[in-house]
């Protein structure tokens, strides 16, 4: 079963309200409850997005886009290298 997804603006947004559920008392079993996120969730989010503002998770979101696609271009180009060199070589 597949999870939702949440934009990292949403997920700063739950964060800020986790923090105001554990403020006033609750306990993480009832925020994770209230938020409708499992409790590994609630402690990812938290780590890897924790103190951040909205616009820096965004660039943080983008940037690992964009580092996907780099190491992609880059396993490509190496392989490309890779069938040439042999190819000069003649052992095909």
């Amino acid at each position: 079963m597949k999870g939702k997804k949440h934009s990292p603006e949403q997920i700063i947004k739950k964060l800020r309200e986790a923090e105001a559920m554990l403020a006033t008392g609750k306990s993480i079993g009832q925020v994770v409850q209230a938020l409708e996120i499992s409790e590994q969730t609630f402690h990812r989010w938290r780590n890897q997005y924790g103190g951040m503002k909205a616009e820096e998770a965004k660039r943080l979101k983008e940037l690992e886009i964009e580092n996907k696609r780099l190491k992609k271009l880059l396993a490509e180009a190496q392989l490309d290298k890779e069938i040439l060199k042999e190819a000069l070589e003649g052992n095909y």
